[in-house]
């Protein structure tokens, strides 16, 4: 069972994440730091003390906006320990969500928590430590035909799937919106992130680029690079200089790679005569 440290120096939102927290029943203790010396002074206990120690964290639930050290700072300092505690950001704000990943994050959870995002960032930590067989799922789940839903919210395929093969599901601040995607000019891998690029802004998703490569290719989305994966439709120019290739998609201006640049202007010219 896990040990976990929270850390908010909001004190309404820690004291309910803490409640959240010792309602699972894969937690055998939550401790709340209201600010980024406190949670110091606790990790360096509990590193002192040993991973089977008194004091032992096996996990850091972290906020990220915090006066002084930023969740960011705090968790370089922890990866300079020999044998750091895991890290699970929670956060308001999902523009960190690469910096969070980076640092070797467990999991990115966006404030207002929900119970039931906040029960799979424990399963994940659980999985990460090979605890995940100490709780079977019924005990850290309601029962009833709703139990394995309230386990853990639904992978993004299957919210699609919910609501039919034209729309993807985002999650912002605890709030699921769905976005057609006839909508989106182009993605952007962050990680183990995507952005979603549509003429209104952008939405950060957690699958893989290659996975929406694999999804969406029947969809005319062609992967341009490593980093970019664009609507073909959307293209609206291909420009060729001194050897380098690129594309615009509206007002963005995308490199395309070497290895994809020939297979590129072939697609854009079969396109262009139907």
């Amino acid at each position: 069972m896990l040990r976990v440290l929270a850390v908010d120096d909001e004190k309404p939102l820690l004291e309910e994440l803490l409640y959240l927290l010792r309602s699972d029943p894969r937690v055998r203790s939550a401790e709340g730091a209201s600010d980024a010396t406190e949670a110091l002074r606790r990790v360096t206990r509990a590193l002192e003390s040993g991973p089977d120690g008194p004091d032992g964290i096996d996990v850091v639930f972290l906020d990220i906006h915090m006066a002084g050290l930023t969740g960011l700072d705090i968790a370089r300092l922890l990866a300079g320990f020999a044998r750091p505690p895991l890290i699970v950001f929670v956060t308001a704000h999902e523009g960190f969500a690469v910096q969070a990943f980076d640092l070797k994050a467990v999991d990115y959870v966006l404030k207002p928590v929900r119970p039931e995002r906040l029960a799979e960032a424990v399963r994940r930590t659980c999985a990460q430590l090979g605890r995940a067989e100490e709780v079977p799922v019924a005990a850290a789940a309601p029962s009833g035909p709703s139990a394995a839903a309230a386990q853990r919210p639904p992978a993004p395929e299957a919210a699609v799937a919910e609501r039919g093969p034209e729309q993807i599901a985002v999650e912002l601040g605890g709030v699921t919106r769905f976005v057609a995607i006839a909508d989106i000019a182009y993605v952007e891998a962050q990680g183990d992130y995507a952005r979603l690029h549509t003429d209104e802004g952008s939405h950060l998703v957690r699958i893989p680029l290659s996975t929406l490569e694999e999804r969406w290719g029947a969809r005319g989305f062609v992967r341009i690079h490593r980093r970019h994966l664009v609507a073909l439709a959307r293209i609206d120019e291909l420009r060729l200089d001194s050897g380098s290739t690129t594309v615009r998609v509206g007002a963005a201006e995308l490199q395309v790679s070497r290895r994809h640049s020939r297979e590129l202007r072939d697609l854009l010219m079969r396109h262009a005569t139907g």
